[in-house]
């Protein structure tokens, strides 16, 4: 019998979708790597970048601007539990190791290098991991299992966080087609968490500034997304990511007041206040 290669029809899929009308959620291959931690770096006083190299991540899979991948820390006794490949899958122990999952910020494919930004917080594990880390550790990198594919012929786009999505934002951003026009809405507590953006001309950037109100605690952002001037005759496509609670009205808002499709949107909660490792996978949801 003759074997078919099927591993590369993820890229027709992408390459069919990015030049569709429609977005979605397209899957692909996952692979296990062995990384090296090339460099840090402090971006603002909340964000500090991760730059991860290494032979092993030569044909990284980066398609989509909010593709994650999952860190693999060590259990608490120092024992290192890695999946193994399964085909296009992987084949994870039980009970689960312990993993953060995170954007992919950039990938250089010259270099072999991803960049993934961290936010800084008391007691979070990556987040001291990221502060702490030197030059030359070891990470390993599950991922990413795939990504939204969006084509670029819609009229405007609306892309809304808090700093835990500025990382997918900005490459959001950088991705666009400059023509690209719309919005990008970023809460941060203060102007000491903004950092620079490349912007297509016609995207209006705005950041709004919490203050001393805890993350996850304020409605600064969802005020500013309801404040917009909504087009009634453009098509827009909504990207929201965040803290769950924070997003909940803005789940209904986009489904029930702008009635758009469900293509057309993506919202996501990336963290629970109070919860460690909120996986929004499994609650519900608006994601492909």
């Amino acid at each position: 019998m003759t074997r078919v290669d099927h591993r590369h029809r993820h890229l027709a899929r992408i390459a069919e979708v990015k030049a569709g009308t429609s977005s979605e959620k397209v899957p692909y291959p996952i692979h296990i790597r062995k990384a090296e931690v090339v460099r840090t770096r402090r971006l603002s006083s909340a964000l500090m970048r991760v730059t991860l190299g290494g032979p092993d991540l030569a044909g990284f899979e980066a398609h989509s601007p909010d593709e994650h991948v999952k860190l693999i820390f060590p259990d608490p006794d120092g024992t290192l539990r890695l999946p193994e490949p399964n085909g296009n899958m992987l084949r994870w122990p039980r009970p689960s190791p312990t993993t953060r999952e995170y954007t992919v910020r950039h990938y250089d494919p010259i270099a072999n290098e991803i960049d993934l930004d961290f936010v800084l917080h008391d007691g979070g594990l990556a987040s001291e991991w990221a502060r702490t880390v030197e030059a030359g550790e070891i990470m390993y990198v599950a991922g990413p299992p795939g990504g939204l594919i969006v084509p670029d012929n819609y009229d405007r786009y609306l892309l809304a966080g808090d700093i835990t999505a500025l990382p997918a934002i900005a490459r959001w951003l950088e991705t666009l087609p400059r023509t690209a026009a719309g919005w990008a809405l970023i809460e941060v507590a203060d102007s000491s968490e903004e950092i620079p953006l490349s912007v297509p001309e016609d995207v209006e950037v705005r950041w709004l500034h919490r203050g001393d109100c805890p993350p996850g605690t304020s409605d600064v952002l969802e005020r500013a997304v309801r404040s917009l001037s909504w087009p009634q005759d453009e098509r827009v496509f909504v990207w929201l990511a965040g803290e769950a609670g924070v997003l909940k009205p803005l789940r209904r808002w986009v489904r029930d007041e702008l009635r758009l499709d469900r293509c057309d949107y993506d919202i996501t909660g990336y963290w629970k206040r109070g919860v460690a490792d909120f996986d929004d996978h499994e609650h519900a949801h608006d994601r492909h």
